[in-house]
């Protein structure tokens, strides 16, 4: 049974474009695979905290000698990291905070990337983990930030989840950006109008 975990980590409300996208991703995923399981994880609606050094220090404890209450501080990003486990697939949803991802993604990305869990060194050199699965990057960005134009050397956002998920072990990535969405606040824009080609190309990359 093929498993896509669909993460979201705009705020959640009825213009997010981000959001939207991912649920047309998933409409179309589930209709090419009427079989498959959908995971949703939605990080606005997740208690998630900032990495603690109780944290770090029951991360790198061998299974074996944790403590109840180490057991405790690891569970959510257990539970995470499982959820990522399972999946073959990732469609994560990513609006732009400041030339990067928001704090949520942020902080999720921090409770995922484990040594042991979903990385490992060997020889010096680390690994991942979570080879042979792929991920989708939905980006909303109120200005346009798309290679060739002028504010493309401030999206820190493609090149740094480039990054973390190779890391993990996923190369196989795709970036659909929706940039522009300012244009949204002007009544004189049409909703339908703008997202059409980004849900287009959420069409043709899904099949």
């Amino acid at each position: 049974m093929p498993t896509l975990l669909r993460v979201d980590s705009s705020p959640m409300f009825q213009t997010s474009v981000s959001r939207q996208l991912t649920e047309e991703f998933v409409r179309r995923w589930r209709a090419l695979h009427p079989d498959g399981r959908v995971i949703s994880r939605d990080l606005n609606q997740t208690q998630l905290a900032p990495v603690t050094a109780q944290w770090i220090a029951a991360a790198y404890t061998p299974k074996e000698s944790l403590t109840s209450e180490q057991k405790c501080i690891l569970e959510l990003s257990d539970t995470l990291i499982a959820e990522l486990e399972e999946a073959d697939e990732y469609v994560i949803g990513v609006p732009m905070h400041n030339f990067s991802i928001p704090s949520t993604a942020k902080l999720w990305i921090d409770l995922v990337v484990r040594r042991g869990k979903t990385f490992t060194y060997a020889e010096g050199r680390p690994g991942g983990l979570l080879r042979g699965k792929r991920a989708t990057f939905l980006v909303a960005s109120g200005g346009k930030y798309d290679a060739g134009t002028a504010l493309a050397s401030f999206n820190f956002i493609e090149p740094y989840l480039r990054a973390v998920f190779a890391f993990l072990g996923v190369t196989e990535t795709t970036f659909i950006n929706a940039g522009g969405t300012a244009e949204l606040r002007s009544a004189e824009t049409n909703r339908a109008a703008f997202l059409q080609p980004y849900v287009n190309a959420v069409a043709l990359h899904v099949g």
